[in-house]
Order: structure tokens, then sequence, then C-alpha cells
């Protein structure tokens, strides 16, 4: 199935500066200056992860400071889990992973927000398992035949 560009549904005029103030208060940020270390440092991870139609959707999503981060970075050639993403976050910054984990959710809840559920639901089937949560999503998981085997009968 190839995913079809979608209208985009984010809020109209939202400034880089609402989504830093957005990610200060969702991460208990002290400044902006350290929301934006961390948006910045989180959606050039995420550019990492996703590409084509679906990339350049969620650019289009965010304010115009926000996606030139994330459309920056060069894809991957191997996509990350969920953990596997929140590990290379701290590496690369410096950080512990609690405060790679921690900045994460903060920044992609905010993302999640200015994108919409449609194309969270598109960004999210491009991706490996273990983003829904970093999305502030549950983790659907399609059920499996051990899960249909443990299935009482009345």
């Amino acid at each position: 199935m190839h995913d079809q560009p979608r209208p985009n549904h984010a809020r109209p005029g939202t400034t880089f500066e609402q989504m830093l103030e957005r990610v200060r208060h969702e991460g208990a940020h002290p400044t902006l200056a350290r929301a934006e270390e961390a948006v910045r440092t989180v959606l050039a991870a995420l550019g990492r992860q996703i590409t084509g139609d679906v990339r350049v959707d969620l650019a289009q999503a965010l304010p115009v400071e926000a996606a030139l981060t994330l459309t920056a970075q060069i894809p991957a050639t191997e996509q990350l889990t969920g953990w596997g993403f929140v590990k290379d976050i701290a590496a690369r910054a410096g950080i512990t992973p609690a405060v790679a984990r921690w900045d994460t959710g903060a920044v992609l809840a905010v993302v999640a927000r200015l994108a919409g559920p449609d194309l969270l639901a598109r960004v999210l089937r491009h991706l490996p398992g273990g983003y829904a949560l970093l999305f502030g999503q549950a983790e659907l998981l399609q059920p499996g035949p051990r899960a249909e085997s443990a299935v009482a009968t009345p």
C-alpha cells in the first residue's frame, strides 16, 4: 500500500517560538534555549529515520525552522527501534538515556499534536516498533497465534 500525501492539518500559524514554548512546558525545561536544543536534537534524529512522502508531509506540518532541522538530515541506511532511537540521541548529544527519553517524549508529543492523528498514524506505520510510546500514543500490536490460542472459550 502506498502512502498518499494528506492535507496539512497543523494549526495554521504555529510559530517556532510557540512550538518551543510547548516543548518547554511539556518537558519542564527551565528555558526556551534548553527546549530548542531538545527540539533540534530530536528532530534531527527523526529526520534520519523517516523518508519519502511521510517526511515531506511531516515537515509541512511543522514550523519552518523545525521542518528545516528535520529535512536537513540524510536518512540512515538502517532504521532504529524506538529504544535504539533514544540511545542514538543520548550518544550523539552526550546525555544520559534517561534525559534523551525525556526530551524525546516532550518533543514528539508536541510533534504529534502538530501532525494530527492521520499523519501521525502514517509516520508510525513508516517506523519500526517502539515509536508510538515516544509520540505519547499506545503501542498497538497485532495479535499473534499465541494471543489467539490463549483466549478462553465459554
